[in-house]
């Protein structure tokens, strides 16, 4: 009865809290910002490609300070904050500027369950802008560097027998103040620059595990030869332990590998059915770590047997392959923002959304611009099948730029600190992907913002992913490096330069732009490269364009991307609306002009 009446306290205290909670200001929203529960939001598993069981979402409403840089701990809070939003957001139920000079404190006490007792227990967070440290009853476990890739802590030693468990975590993010990768975010946003982010902007989270357990994977396919490489990191592993790895297909098992632990694992999959975005189709994968025998720990996967590379054609033109085909690459830029959410998608239904409207409209392939998404984004990028070229988040000081020529020579200098933090981020978004079939390219620079050593940064990035592409520098600065090389040109698109050597790729074009009033950010302050005054005129040009373009692709063009998925605070150049709420082009024939220009390859 005791047990009984603690459980309907907590209700009622969790429901009161709820009731506390509303989105804040009066911009425009997303229709999911509705379907926002305070007590539970985004409640799906966050980590898709290495699945538990056994967890518990942290996310809902903490208590929330901002004071000056270098204060105490705090001694009272502000108020609430809805975790994982970001404070400057509608969806917070804040929207407060923090900036360089103060830091954001988080805090929320939690207990683990009695069935995780004897296991080690890992605090998660899906990502925090910027610099994070985090306490576990005032005794401090660890700190993160890094705004877009998640991290996480063994807390176990940590946590009292029993009661209730203290957690504080700290954040400081100078945004464009300092060297750090931070894509569109400024202080002032204006033009192409967007709100600032700062905090917890992912899903937090905890499992138990066994003290020796998988902490992570990467998954390489090899439909060449016919089978699957897998090498699973395992911290604690002692001499003997073994690694499994089974394929499976609708529950069959379709192939099975073992290696000891801290080798690669390889896996034959014999006449694998090939991922692609016309037939998305994944495997099943089980991973067992093996000490005399018997499973001390198990986790589920998936993959997808693809491969992406390039093959020149019997005109002497380097074309884009997928699964050993030629194959045109044609999307949008799609930034990932949300007026309601910012960095945060208001659900995961949201999050779907513009993955599922981007293939409705015809494309294949979707730019993600110098931003990372949550796990569960590339999640459905795999399910829903459409490849996706990844961005670096831009950050530090840019060199001077020129689209038109090869570069050589000295190139700007980053500080040791700013490099060394440049390559520590790309290497975890890297890490974070390397295992999903949809992420093909990798873009370590773009227009020469922070672009430096770029021969270096595109070899290295080769080096920890020979698997994939490496594009150096989308519309910057070119130089003989990387697998392709990447012109920008708004609004029609044109081929500046040809490489006879690389693949020739059209990085962005268009920015066709259409002010809806009911929809806009802001009333009067909205920009975009060509403006037209309704969807007619608009799609008419849409279409032009894309006739444009498929005429480029005999001389050379083998990817295109379109700026851009959905309007961005003033930004107007969307193909929806930033609220999602109108599609802005016709869509039937925007799908069939895009398909026309895919076709061109096939």
């Amino acid at each position: 009865m005791k047990r009984l009446s603690a459980l309907l306290c907590c209700i009622v205290v969790l429901n009161t809290q709820a009731q506390d909670w509303r989105p804040v200001g009066d911009r425009i929203k997303t229709p999911w910002s509705d379907k926002v529960d305070p007590s539970n939001p985004l409640p799906e598993y966050p980590r898709p490609q290495m699945v538990r069981d056994a967890w518990q979402n942290l996310n809902g409403l903490w208590d929330y300070a901002i004071l000056p840089q270098g204060s105490n701990m705090p001694a009272s809070f502000a108020g609430k904050i809805l975790v994982p939003y970001p404070v400057e957001s509608s969806l917070s139920g804040v929207q407060k500027t923090v900036g360089d000079k103060q830091e954001l404190w988080y805090h929320r006490s939690f207990s683990t369950p009695a069935a995780w007792k004897g296991k080690n227990v890992l605090l998660h967070f899906g990502a925090v802008d910027w610099k994070a440290d985090i306490w576990v009853n005032d005794v401090k476990v660890g700190t993160h560097v890094g705004g877009y890739t998640p991290f996480s802590f063994d807390i176990t030693p940590y946590l009292t027998r029993s009661g209730a468990q203290k957690l504080l975590v700290r954040v400081w993010d100078p945004t464009d103040k300092s060297f750090q990768p931070r894509g569109k975010q400024v202080s002032d946003p204006r033009g192409i620059w967007y709100t600032a982010v700062t905090g917890i902007w992912q899903t937090v989270w905890m499992e138990p595990v066994a003290p020796t357990h998988v902490s992570h994977l990467k998954s390489i396919p090899n439909i060449d030869g016919g089978n699957l490489t897998v090498t699973a990191a395992t911290p604690g592993s002692l001499p003997g332990d073994i690694v499994e790895v089974k394929v499976l297909e609708n529950g069959a098992v379709k192939g099975v590998g073992r290696a000891a632990a801290g080798q690669e694992i390889m896996v034959p999959v014999a006449q694998a059915k090939l991922w692609s975005p016309e037939s998305p189709f994944l495997y099943d994968m089980e991973v067992s770590l093996l000490r005399n025998g018997a499973a001390v720990d198990k986790v589920k996967s998936y993959v997808g047997m693809r491969k992406i590379s390039t093959k020149q054609d019997k005109n002497g033109v380097h074309r884009l392959q997928l699964n050993n085909k030629d194959y045109f690459q044609f999307g949008p830029l799609d930034q990932g923002w949300w007026p309601d959410g910012l960095y945060t998608a208001p659900t995961d239904e949201a999050l779907r959304y513009d993955i599922v409207k981007t293939k409705d409209l015809g494309f294949n392939m979707i730019r993600k611009h110098v931003k990372v998404e949550p796990a569960r984004w590339y999640y459905h990028c795999d399910k829903e099948g459409i490849l996706v070229w990844q961005d670096m988040p831009s950050g530090d000081r840019n060199p001077k730029w020129d689209t038109r020529v090869y570069f050589s020579g000295l190139e700007l200098q980053r500080s040791q600190a700013s490099e060394q933090n440049f390559r520590q981020e790309w290497k975890e978004i890297m890490d974070l992907a390397v295992s999903n079939p949809s992420v093909v390219v990798w873009v370590p620079f773009n227009e020469a913002w922070g672009q430096f050593k770029t021969a270096e940064i595109a070899e290295w990035t080769k080096n920890h992913d020979p698997s994939r592409l490496v594009n150096p520098a989308s519309g910057g600065n070119h130089y003989d490096v990387g697998d392709m090389i990447d012109m920008h040109n708004y609004p029609d698109p044109v081929m500046g330069l040809y490489d006879s050597k690389r693949v020739n790729v059209l990085g962005e074009y268009g920015g066709i732009g259409l002010v809806l009033d009911a929809h806009l950010w802001e009333k009067n302050r909205n920009w975009g490269y060509v403006q037209y005054k309704t969807a007619e005129e608009a799609t008419a040009k849409y279409v032009e364009l894309a006739q444009k373009l498929k005429a480029l692709i005999p001389f050379g063009y083998s990817a295109a991307v379109y700026t851009q998925t959905t309007d961005v605070e003033i930004e107007v150049n969307g193909l929806i609306t930033y609220d999602r709420k109108v599609i802005k082009l016709d869509e039937q024939k925007v799908r069939t002009a895009n398909q026309d220009v895919i076709a061109t390859l096939k």
